[in-house]
């Protein structure tokens, strides 16, 4: 790919970002909140406009820190200020107990994850307060065979919603937030690589759990390759991080 096709997708990211620093999802936030007083749907929740959202948000805040790291030069003042802007939203929509509030996956685990790879590739340290509490969040939603597990409740009530049982769709995303960040227990990663492995298939499959997408607050929908995609991405990254535990 040619350096004039990552300046022209740069140039994409630096003018759809809106005013607050976030980004929203296919344009720019067109209008005010009061708007869904007009919302008609008895289904659908905040769909009268663009909202900003912390997976848009931390996408485009990777991506704008990589390409800041390949091509420093370019743009430099509007790319840092985007930088700036963007991990200012992100800090402002964290929540009091660490969390985020993921908005196209369910729910917690979700936007938890955005919220830490972005801080982290935006150059927070792993020992900054807000990393950290972001991590006893998750941790303190671990359940005792080791997994995570988050209702699509989570969606509707916004807030955490514990499952019955752990899910590996949940557990891969959290497990990604607690290497990404350098937890400190190993063992209670393992814990949840181990559920991973164990409800993996013979074929190398998953099966499909329960619900992990989401969109609109209330519209639930069946994501089937996320049952693949990030268990092995989990798994991978822990791999990556210890690459000399036997134990597997």
């Amino acid at each position: 790919m040619s350096d004039e096709r990552l300046f022209d997708a740069v140039n994409i990211l630096i003018e759809m970002q809106n005013d607050t620093g976030g980004y929203a999802t296919c344009e720019k936030t067109r209008g005010w909140h009061f708007f869904e007083w007009f919302n008609a749907s008895e289904v659908f929740g905040e769909i009268m406009i663009d909202y900003d959202y912390v997976e848009c948000t931390s996408s485009a805040l990777q991506a704008l820190c990589q390409f800041r790291e390949m091509y420093p030069k370019h743009r430099a003042a509007a790319v840092n200020k985007a930088v700036a802007d963007a991990t200012k939203f992100m800090l402002s929509i964290q929540r009091p107990d660490g969390s985020w509030e993921g908005m196209w996956g369910i729910c917690f685990t979700y936007g938890t994850w955005f919220g830490v790879e972005g801080l982290i590739d935006a150059g927070y340290e792993k020992d900054h307060p807000r990393i950290v509490k972001a991590c006893e969040f998750l941790i303190s939603k671990q359940k005792e065979d080791g997994g995570w597990g988050e209702t699509f409740m989570s969606c509707v009530t916004r807030e955490y919603v514990q499952h019955p049982a752990s899910q590996v769709v949940n557990t891969a995303w959290a497990v990604l937030v607690l290497l990404k960040a350098g937890y400190h227990d190993q063992a209670a990663i393992k814990r949840g690589v181990l559920l991973m492995i164990k409800r993996q298939r013979l074929s190398g499959d998953w099966d499909q759990e329960s619900i992990s997408g989401v969109f609109n607050k209330n519209c639930m929908i069946s994501y089937s390759n996320f049952k693949n995609i990030f268990p092995i991405w989990a798994i991978g990254r822990y791999r990556e991080t210890y690459p000399d535990d036997d134990g597997m």
